[in-house]
C-alpha cells in the first residue's frame, strides 16, 4: 500500500533529521484519536494553537508598551517572532522544525494583559502565578469549552518548561526556551528605540561589539553561535562569551526599560484595573461568561476568575472596566419602567 502524506513525512523525519531529533510518529496524546493524512503530529499541534481564540487573543496583548501604535510588537508577533527563530536553529542543527514551531506559537497563550506588569499583579492577586504555568492549563483544560487541545506530550512540555527552572525534555524545546530571550531581547530594543526610550549606542558597549548595531545582526550573531556551539547535539547551548553578553543585554533592558520608571505609570494604571477587576468578579462570579461559571465546582472560584482575568485582552480589560466602573456620563441611557 503507498503511504500517505503525512507516513511519507515521517519516513523523511527518520532518513534526514538528526538520530537526537524528536519524531512525530513517536509523539503521544493523552486522548488517542485518529491520525491526519496530511499532517504530522506536530504539525496538526501547531495548527490547533494557530486556530485557538487564545493565540488570536495575543495580537491585542502587550509585549511591552500598554500604550503602542500599529509597529509596536505585541504577544502574537513575538510569538511568531520566536517561531521563526526557532526554526532557522532547528534547521541549522537538523532537528525537527514542526516540533518547535508548535511550541513557539503556543508558549504565551496564558499570558496576561498588560504584559509582565500583569503577569506580577495576577501573581499577587492569586498567590501563584506563571504564564508558562497558564499557558499548559490554557491548551490542557481551557480551550475549545474547557475540553483543551489535546496536544502532545512534547509540545506541552516545551510550552510549560520554556521558562522556569526546568529544561525542557527535548532539544527543540530547549532551542525555543533560548530563541524567546533572544526575539524579546532584540526585538523590545528596537521597540524601545522607536519609542525614544533609548537611542542607539544606549546599549553596554559589549553588546553592539558582540551582537552588532541593528536588531537582524543582533540575532544573526546569537543564532549562529547556539547553532555552531550546539553541533554536537548533546545539548542546546551558547558559547560563555555570547551567554555572559546576552546577560548583561537583559540586565541592561530590565532596568532601563521593563523596570524603568519611564513606563511606571503604565503599569500602575494597569495593575489598579486588574486588582478591581478581579475583586469585582470574585464578588459576582455570576457575571462571568457562562462556560466560566461552570467550572468554579471543579476548580473553585478563585481559579475561574484567575482563568478569566489572565485571558483578558489589554482592550478588552479597558472596556470591561469602563462599563463596570466608570458611570455613562454623556451616553444616553434608557430605563425600563
Amino acid at each position: 500500500m503507498a503511504l500517505n502524506i503525512r507516513e511519507r513525512t515521517e519516513e523523511l523525519e527518520y532518513a534526514y533529521l538528526a538520530p537526537q531529533a524528536a519524531k512525530s510518529r513517536a509523539a503521544r496524546r493523552k486522548e488517542k484519536g485518529e491520525e491526519c493524512a496530511l499532517r504530522t503530529s506536530f504539525q496538526r499541534d501547531r495548527d490547533r494553537i494557530l486556530h485557538s481564540k487564545s493565540f488570536r487573543r495575543l495580537k491585542h496583548k502587550t509585549q511591552v508598551y500598554i500604550v503602542a501604535g500599529d509597529h509596536y510588537r505585541t504577544r502574537m508577533t513575538h510569538s511568531l517572532e520566536v517561531a521563526q527563530i526557532s526554526r532557522t536553529i532547528a534547521r541549522g542543527l537538523r532537528l525537527n522544525e514542526d516540533l518547535v514551531e508548535a511550541i513557539a506559537i503556543g508558549h504565551d497563550v496564558g499570558h496576561t494583559p498588560f504584559g509582565h506588569a500583569g503577569e506580577s499583579v495576577m501573581a499577587e492577586l492569586a498567590g501563584h502565578f506563571a504564564h508558562n504555568e497558564q499557558s499548559l492549563r490554557v491548551v490542557e483544560f481551557l480551550e475549545k469549552g474547557g475540553k483543551g487541545l489535546n496536544l502532545t506530550y512534547e509540545v506541552k512540555d516545551g510550552i510549560v518548561n520554556h521558562t522556569g527552572p526546568h529544561l525542557p525534555k527535548t532539544l527543540e524545546g530547549r532551542i525555543v526556551r533560548t530563541a524567546d530571550r533572544i526575539a524579546y531581547l532584540t526585538h523590545d530594543y528596537d521597540d524601545s528605540l522607536r519609542a525614544g526610550l533609548l537611542r542607539e549606542g544606549d546599549l553596554p558597549a559589549a553588546v553592539y561589539e558582540r551582537f552588532g548595531r541593528d536588531t537582524s545582526s543582533m540575532i544573526t550573531s546569537m543564532v549562529s553561535d547556539m547553532i555552531e556551539s550546539s553541533a554536537d547535539l548533546t545539548d542546546i547551548r551558547q558559547s560563555d562569551e555570547v551567554r555572559e553578553t546576552m546577560d548583561l543585554f537583559r540586565s541592561f533592558m530590565f532596568e532601563h526599560i521593563y523596570l524603568s520608571d519611564a513606563l511606571a505609570h503604565e503599569r500602575r494604571q494597569a495593575g489598579f484595573m486588574l486588582r478591581q477587576l478581579y475583586a469585582h468578579f470574585l464578588a459576582h462570579p455570576e457575571e462571568l461568561p457562562q462556560e466560566f461559571c461552570e467550572r468554579e465546582a471543579r476548580w473553585g472560584r478563585q481559579q475561574i476568575v484567575t482563568d478569566y482575568v489572565a485571558g483578558l485582552t489589554d482592550s478588552y480589560a479597558v472596556q470591561l472596566f469602563s462599563e463596570i466602573f466608570i458611570p455613562p456620563v454623556g451616553r444616553v441611557i434608557r430605563y425600563s419602567r
